[in-house]
């Protein structure tokens, strides 16, 4: 009985650290792509101002 609940006491603590782990990197994982969607954000705005600029190049052609 014993050596059943201290083998139950390891697989609770095992599956806590685990769970611990998994919720830190689900944050980091947040923050990571909170990043990535502004980077994408600037990016698109960029390249929707090089399209502004070549039609404005492209309609001053001759």
């Amino acid at each position: 009985m014993d050596a059943d609940l201290t083998a139950l006491e390891q697989k609770l603590l095992q599956l806590i650290a685990r769970y611990n782990e998994l919720r830190d990197e689900n944050a980091r994982l947040r923050v990571d792509l909170g990043a990535m969607e502004s980077d994408t954000a600037l990016l698109k705005a960029n390249m929707a101002q090089a399209s502004e600029r070549i039609e404005a190049l492209m309609q001053s052609l001759p």
